[in-house]
């Protein structure tokens, strides 16, 4: 979206945590439950901020991966603004448009979920809130979500109905409440180190920055990809080992490197920032070998 586009945008989700031993849910909603969700959504938003009113609002009927929806560029949002602006009644009354899948139960390819990404217990349907008021209404929303966000009782046994499972917790956040979380998450399941790329893909998507934290693996983030150092053993050794000179002590340690390497790749995907590995020689700067690959 363009910056005169974001100004008019609110990017938020419907947050759906499952029960433990929940069914499977439906992947999406038919059109005709999709449009009574949305409803439901409107007029809990509204309830915090009247203002929500006059706005259109534009509600995704599937759902999909935390990860999905933070990515570069926003690619869940911007499906829905594009799809709002092909949508009829654009300058008429502030509209309320839920996409669910066609008569025939075919899910259309904005409401497919990478089938790599699906089982997880949080998943998200993506909301769009648009309008020349948007602004005003997305800080309200940024400022009381987070509190006051639960859905009400009816708009969530809706939602459990609609996906045919069981839901634990509905409730709503803005796209960034929702980094905020996933933040936060991936602090307590020790990938801290790890968000600051993702975070500046995100929020300053020309910006370079840097993981240059030893025992970390070295990587840099240019140009919407990240570059990853991929050692020799000499390097390594160089980088990481320190005063150890017992080889199988040495051996185990580049072990623990390349699993957390894997591990930060398969993060990394999620978010859909493709890893380029540069090999890094003995003696060489492996900043330089990395800014120049």
């Amino acid at each position: 979206m363009t910056q005169s586009d974001s100004d008019l945008s609110v990017l938020a989700v419907m947050a759906l945590e499952w029960m433990p031993d929940a069914a499977p849910p439906h992947p999406a909603l038919s059109q005709q439950q999709a449009g009574l969700l949305a409803e439901r959504i409107g007029h809990d938003l509204a309830l915090l901020v009247p203002e929500v009113t006059g706005l259109d609002l534009m509600v995704m009927g599937a759902h999909f991966d935390p990860a999905e929806a933070l990515r570069a560029g926003w690619p869940l949002h911007r499906r829905l603004h594009e799809l709002r602006l092909r949508a009829p009644g654009r300058n008429a009354a502030p509209r309320i448009i839920a996409l669910g899948a066609d008569a025939a139960g075919e899910i259309p390819q904005p409401l497919q979920a990478e089938a790599a990404m699906q089982g997880g217990a949080l998943r998200i349907v993506p909301l769009l809130l648009a309008g020349e008021n948007a602004a005003a209404v997305g800080e309200q929303l940024e400022t009381l979500l987070l509190e006051r966000g639960m859905a009400r009782a009816e708009t969530a046994l809706l939602a459990q109905e609609a996906f045919a499972t069981r839901v634990e917790h509905v409730r709503y956040l803005t796209i960034h409440d929702l980094a905020a979380m996933m933040a936060l998450q991936y602090r307590n399941m020790g990938l801290e180190p790890l968000w600051g790329l993702i975070e500046t893909a995100l929020l300053a998507p020309g910006k370079a920055a840097w993981l240059d934290a030893p025992p970390e693996p070295l990587l840099y983030l240019t140009n919407g990809e990240v570059r990853a150092g991929l050692f020799s053993d000499a390097a390594w050794r160089e980088r990481y080992g320190g005063d150890e000179q017992d080889p199988a002590r040495l051996a185990r340690l580049r072990g623990f490197f390349d699993a957390r390497l894997r591990q930060f790749a398969a993060v990394l995907e999620a978010h859909d920032l493709p890893l380029l590995y540069v090999d890094i020689a003995a003696g060489c700067d492996a900043k330089t070998v990395l800014m120049e690959a």
